[in-house]
């Protein structure tokens, strides 16, 4: 990609969506074809449909509190569109990508609300996916729009956590 595209916008397509979206996907296929990794039935299960629920509730918060901060700089949320601000305060302020940290977040919630551990074991590879399908790609849109002040912030601030 050119550094005149790079300045346009970081993908065509929404990659972190629809990846998203294809582990959870995946994460029942393999449940229904394999055992669930452990017991429906241990006594603690009440414990894990509240630790998974914790966890989604936090990616949401996260979501919701990172888009409310895209909103208030007047930039895009939407992962294939060009920024016109470089965000670094509120969620951004801890991590480059909160939304994505969100995004696995949700897989591990339900991987532990539905005893799947398909679910938490696709965690690494969504990752692996969204950094090299977006991150990458968006962290280069970002330098060419914004060279002295993303050398600055990625140099202050991870990627993930």
């Amino acid at each position: 990609m050119s550094m005149n595209e790079r300045r346009q916008r970081p993908n065509s397509i929404p990659w972190p969506p629809i990846l998203l979206v294809l582990a959870l996907v995946a994460g029942f296929a393999l449940l229904a074809v394999t055992p669930p990794g452990w017991p429906l039935a241990f006594e603690p299960w009440l414990a894990l449909q509240f630790v998974g629920a914790a966890l989604i509730g936090v990616a949401l918060g996260l979501d919701v509190w990172a888009s409310m901060v895209f909103r208030a700089r007047k930039t895009t949320v939407l992962p294939h569109r060009a920024s016109s601000a470089l965000v670094t305060s509120g969620p951004f302020s801890y991590s480059r990508n909160p939304i994505y940290v969100g995004n696995l977040l949700i897989l591990a919630g339900v991987g532990v609300m539905a005893g799947s551990l398909w679910h938490v074991a696709l965690v690494p590879v969504l990752a692996f996916a969204i950094t090299h399908l977006a991150i990458r790609r968006e962290e280069a849109h970002l330098s060419a729009n914004f060279p002295a002040q993303w050398a600055d912030y990625s140099s202050g601030v991870r990627r993930w956590l």
